[in-house]
């Protein structure tokens, strides 16, 4: 486990989404994640009752420490919380211009709550957008930061155009939060458009793309392309998903090491 990642995100205390669930993933692909934390949230299944940012000094102190001494092959960008994050972690990558970077622009919790103010999003679209070798946003993550309706495939590729158009380099618009049976995600590059479905699973899932992200971030720093990062990431999730773990009373988690299951022994 030589290779490494760099992941900058919050802390959810059900582990089953946020900086928790990004380093199961890392494990489940044989990769060393090294982390910045940006902030500490109180959260279960239901709700998120309690957030607490880490200072951005701090937040910029980890990521150089880990630049200093174990640099990633790839960066995976999670939740911000704060304009003042952004700007740190901004900051910072623009030294680093050479490491890819998969931005999940978490701007809400599963279970509710705002994990990123909306006075971050300026420096989302202005400063890490641009930074960005691939977006991954959900539908509403997708309304917010390009400002146009994802309801209908024309209306998708608007929002792919605009993320494009900010700089990144790549976008995978996910259809999670859509209504239809089957689910597609859709990645947008300069050389076209590529798209991924899985069927639809019931009930609501904690973490998933938090989890997509890091894959995709992992996927890269293995030395592999973007679009077969992207679509290994995708089959890792699906696969995932289908282990679903008996914990909590709300939106579901999932087992993003249910690969690994073998090294743990029988169960009793």
């Amino acid at each position: 486990m030589t290779t490494t990642i760099l992941i900058i995100a919050g802390s959810d205390s059900c582990a089953g989404a946020g900086m928790q669930i990004d380093l199961k993933t890392a494990a489940a692909h044989g990769v060393y994640a090294t982390c910045a934390l940006t902030a500490v949230t109180a959260q279960n299944t239901t709700e998120v009752t309690a957030i607490q940012p880490i200072d951005p000094e701090i937040v910029q102190a980890q990521v150089e420490a880990v630049f200093a001494d174990i640099a990633p092959r790839a960066i995976k960008v999670g939740m911000l919380g704060t304009k003042e994050v952004a700007e740190a972690v901004a900051d910072t990558l623009s030294q680093h211009r050479d490491v890819p970077v998969v931005l999940d622009p978490v701007l809400v919790a599963t279970a509710g709550g705002e994990l990123t103010s909306a006075e971050a999003f300026d420096t989302i679209r202005d400063r890490l957008i641009p930074r960005a070798t691939v977006v991954t946003p959900n539908l509403p993550e997708a309304r917010a930061l390009a400002g146009a309706d994802p309801s209908d495939i024309t209306g998708i590729g608007t929002c792919a155009n605009r993320f494009l158009n900010m700089g990144a380099d790549a976008v995978l618009i996910k259809g999670g939060h859509g209504t239809e049976d089957t689910i597609y995600d859709r990645l947008y590059m300069a050389s076209g458009m590529r798209k991924m479905s899985s069927k639809r699973l019931k009930g609501e899932f904690h973490g998933t793309g938090c989890s997509l992200s890091t894959a995709i971030a992992c996927n890269l720093a293995r030395g592999f392309g973007l679009e077969e990062s992207v679509l290994a990431a995708h089959d890792y999730l699906a696969d995932a998903l289908a282990h679903e773990l008996a914990l909590g009373g709300g939106s579901k988690i999932f087992n993003p090491l249910n690969r690994l299951s073998s090294l743990y022994g029988a169960t009793k």
